[in-house]
């Protein structure tokens, strides 16, 4: 099933159906691996049949990048506190403590291993944020590496950490990361 073959409706029946499944892949990742995830059990776990989650996401992958999306949307609020060292100290101290939570690590972990478009489905409002904190910091004249860089230099090692790493990192040393950005952004 294509992306675009995917409709759905925004109330009533269909909402409860997104919000029941979405709430049993949650729960499934909390109890087993990534690899248990099967469409049968979702539905079981949401009370719904399975050919409706078929219907609706078409596989475990598509299903996984829109329980990532939803979930990595709006959650970190973009700070202004009218300082470029300040917003992004602010902000990396979020997403670190963010990235902790042993749930949200399960579901990154699955949907990135899920597919090729996993990893964008948990990272893309991440790059709108920094792209949102650079540009406003750029639009009051300030001297400001570019949203890759920062990207690189921010996000990577953060998510790195926090994927592949023996434990997330702390909001201190993600806010340790700003600092060197900035530097090397003057030199």
């Amino acid at each position: 099933m294509t992306e675009a073959t995917v409709q759905a409706r925004p109330g009533g029946r269909s909402a409860r159906v997104r919000v029941a499944v979405h709430r049993a892949v949650g729960e499934l990742l909390a109890e087993e691996p990534a690899e248990a995830l099967t469409i049968p059990a979702i539905a079981a776990r949401a009370g719904v049949h399975a050919t409706t989650v078929y219907r609706r996401w078409g596989s475990v992958a598509q299903l996984l990048g829109d329980v990532a999306t939803s979930r990595f949307s709006g959650d970190v609020v973009v700070p202004d506190t009218g300082s470029l060292a300040e917003d992004l100290e602010r902000w990396m101290g979020d997403v670190a403590t963010d990235l902790a939570d042993p749930d949200v690590l399960a579901l990154m972990r699955a949907t990135i291993g899920s597919g090729p478009d996993g990893g964008s489905a948990c990272t893309a409002d991440r790059h709108s944020q920094l792209g949102a904190i650079i540009e406003r910091e750029r639009d009051r004249g300030g001297d400001v590496p570019s949203v890759e860089r920062a990207v690189d230099a921010l996000l990577g090692p953060l998510y790195y950490r926090a994927i592949f790493g023996g434990e997330p990192a702390s909001s201190e040393w993600a806010r340790g990361l700003v600092a060197t950005l900035l530097a090397a952004n003057q030199a």
